[in-house]
């Protein structure tokens, strides 16, 4: 029988990254650089020291619209966008009626009657269809994820260098300005991120992602900004003891056990998965700091006093801190810093000790 290759889709920047060292991988249906020549490390301690730069065209961005637009968003998720003004951004999640967790994403508002969603990359389509079946009333969805390509500039250089090609900077963290301009390129300019620091996620036309691209990176120079993958986006998130989907979340964890419960109002009078989020939590994420010698991965047990405990879901060297970290579910029971606990990796057991997330914090400037 004859099989169909399955082709990888391309950014608008695919060629940029193959010419300049970038290493492909395939991730969430799109080629996408994972580190450069520079590696891993390099670019993670970038971003923490100065700038990095990071193509994350990959993506999906959704455009809800209608006199019920506010109606519907208040239902399908669980925060609660009720007094959000023009030109927020909002964390949310999107839950199933067991209070599993579809996705998380983020909320742009542009009117009382438009907002933009910015969903996961791998869970774009399923996203699509989940929301479309629910809407009620006055109200358009439209996928306009091959529309936009996706920049995200990271690091507490990024202010500066942002600044001295543009005169729409928001002010303030998780606010957007939707008419942006970016050297003299139109884009919506948001003042988020996904690495712990302070920074920006630039949305333009993807004919325009090269010259952006381009005049980021040569604005920055100064500072010595680099091009960064998906590696150290990774070490970068997980230091900042931010969640993955399909790791740290999926539609058998629910908000609470994530410990994302400032993304869920349950003061609202109904959203989908209320009533089982009423239950409580039977896990809690948490954090192990690394005490002996190793590393350990994802899908791991942990021990105390030789009884299993939680399992893990991220795991590795965290460049900046310099050590070993672990994300992990615990038993509520042993959700407090300072248990002494174990894992196996590599045939030996590893000790760590218990600690609050995030493991590492870094204060965001509001202000110009």
């Amino acid at each position: 029988m004859r099989m169909e290759s399955i082709v990888d889709k391309q950014t608008s920047l695919f060629q940029w990254h193959t010419i300049n060292g970038g290493r492909m991988v395939s991730f969430a249906g799109f080629s996408m650089p994972v580190q450069y020549e520079t590696g891993v490390i390099a670019e993670h301690n970038a971003v923490r020291n100065s700038a990095g730069l990071f193509d994350v065209s990959h993506m999906g961005e959704f455009i809800i619209t209608g006199k019920d637009a506010l109606t519907n968003l208040n239902y399908i998720f669980t925060n609660d966008f009720s007094d959000m003004y023009a030109g927020r951004v909002r964390y949310t999640l999107m839950c199933n009626e067991e209070g599993g967790i579809i996705d998380d994403l983020v909320i742009c508002k542009f009117n009382d009657e438009r907002y933009m969603l910015v969903v996961n990359a791998a869970n774009s389509e399923k996203d699509a269809v989940w929301i479309k079946e629910r809407l009620r009333g006055d109200c358009v969805f439209e996928d306009v994820s091959g529309d936009f390509a996706q920049i995200a500039l990271q690091g507490p250089a990024s202010l500066s260098i942002l600044t001295s090609i543009s005169n729409t900077i928001p002010r303030k963290y998780y606010t957007f300005i939707e008419n942006g301009s970016v050297s003299g390129i139109p884009c919506i300019v948001s003042r988020t991120g996904y690495t712990g620091e302070d920074g920006f996620e630039l949305y333009c036309k993807n004919e325009d992602a090269l010259s952006l691209w381009e005049k980021l990176l040569d604005a920055g120079r100064y500072a010595n900004i680099i091009p960064c993958g998906l590696g150290s986006r990774d070490t970068l998130r997980l230091e900042a003891g931010m969640p993955l989907w399909g790791h740290e979340m999926d539609e058998e964890t629910t908000p609470f056990e994530a410990g994302l419960s400032f993304a869920v109002k349950m003061e609202k009078p109904d959203f989908i998965g209320k009533a089982a989020l009423a239950k409580p939590a039977i896990r809690i994420r948490t954090g192990i700091e690394i005490t002996g010698r190793g590393i350990i991965r994802e899908k791991t047990d942990v021990f105390h006093n030789g009884q299993k405990i939680g399992v893990t879901t991220s795991g590795t060297f965290c460049p900046y801190l310099e050590k070993s970290c672990a994300m992990v579910y615990l038993d509520p029971a042993y959700n407090k810093p300072g248990i002494i606990v174990q894992a196996q990796a590599r045939g030996k057991m590893i000790e760590g000790i218990t600690c609050a997330l995030p493991f590492y914090k870094r204060k965001k400037t509001e202000e110009l």
